[in-house]
C-alpha cells in the first residue's frame, strides 16, 4: 500500500477542499485518463483496487501512471471511547482530490480495452469521474484558456435614447 515514508507531524488537520485542481490536470504520460470532477479523500487501499483492476482488464499489457499519492494522514478515536483525551492515532493515509485532478493514465493499449479499464476502476473510487482522452483534455484546455480573453473585451453599450 501506498503511504509517505517520513512525515514532519504524524497528526494532520483535516482542511478544506474548495476551488479546482491547478496541478496535475493533464495528461503527461498516457492517452486516457480518469480526471476528477468533485472532491473528496482517496485512500490508499481504493488506489490500490483501481490499480489492479487495472492491470487485470489490460492483462498486464500497456501502461498504468498513477498521478496522485496520499501524504495526507486521517486519524480515528477508537470505538465506545468518551470525549476528550485528546486526538486520536492516525489510522489511514489519504490523496486530498479536487475537481480537474488526473487520477490516473493508461497508455499503449486500444481504445476499447483503456475505457473498460479505466470504466472498472472508476466503480472503485468515492469521487465522481470521467473518462477523457489526450485530445479531449487538450481541447478542453484551449477552449477555457480561449473563453476568458473574449469575455475580457467590455461590450459596446448602446446610446441611451432621450
Amino acid at each position: 500500500m501506498l503511504s509517505p515514508k517520513r512525515v514532519k507531524h504524524r497528526k494532520m488537520q483535516k482542511g478544506r477542499m474548495t476551488g479546482s485542481a491547478h496541478t496535475g490536470n493533464t495528461l503527461t504520460f498516457g492517452e486516457f485518463g480518469l480526471v476528477a470532477l468533485s472532491c473528496g479523500f482517496v485512500t490508499n487501499r481504493q488506489i490500490e483496487a483501481c490499480r489492479m483492476t487495472m492491470s487485470r482488464e489490460t492483462k498486464r499489457g500497456g501502461q498504468i501512471w498513477i498521478k496522485i499519492f496520499p501524504d495526507k494522514s486521517l486519524s480515528k478515536k477508537p470505538a465506545e471511547v468518551r470525549m476528550g483525551k485528546g486526538k486520536g492515532s492516525p489510522e489511514e493515509w489519504v490523496a486530498v482530490i479536487k475537481p480537474g485532478r488526473v487520477l490516473f493514465e493508461i497508455g499503449g493499449v486500444e481504445k476499447a480495452v483503456a475505457e473498460a479499464a479505466l470504466r472498472l476502476a472508476k466503480y472503485k473510487l468515492p469521487v465522481r469521474v470521467k473518462i477523457v482522452s489526450k485530445a479531449e483534455l487538450d481541447a478542453s484546455l484551449v477552449k477555457a484558456a480561449a473563453k476568458p480573453a473574449a469575455a475580457a473585451k467590455p461590450a459596446a453599450k448602446p446610446a441611451a435614447k432621450k
